[in-house]
């Protein structure tokens, strides 16, 4: 399976835009990445083992969050996961016309 890096986080994977993990499950493919790429760990991980709460990872077109399985869920060779880290910021201030 397919992993997408985002263009923040591909300093730390050898600045490679995707990743071909063998994988059965959402976890598994997150887990073969970091393995082959600690780096990428401190960013996608808490220090309990958790995927952060920013940090979105989508199956095809579906946030990981929201399926029945989450992290659990069966993937095959054909899918492809993107890691999308939330964009905070801006202004507080803004008008409307």
């Amino acid at each position: 399976m397919k992993v997408n890096i985002p263009t923040p986080l591909r300093q730390y994977a050898e600045k490679r835009d995707a990743v071909d993990v063998p994988a059965k499950t959402v976890g598994e493919a997150l887990s073969e990445l970091v393995a082959r790429h600690p780096d990428l760990r401190k960013h996608l991980y808490t220090s309990d083992g958790k995927l952060r709460s920013f940090v979105n990872v989508y199956l095809n077109d579906e946030d990981v969050r929201y399926l029945a399985d989450k992290e659990a869920t069966i993937v095959s060779d054909n899918d492809s996961l993107s890691i999308v880290p939330s964009i905070a910021g801006g202004s507080t201030h803004w008008r409307c016309k």
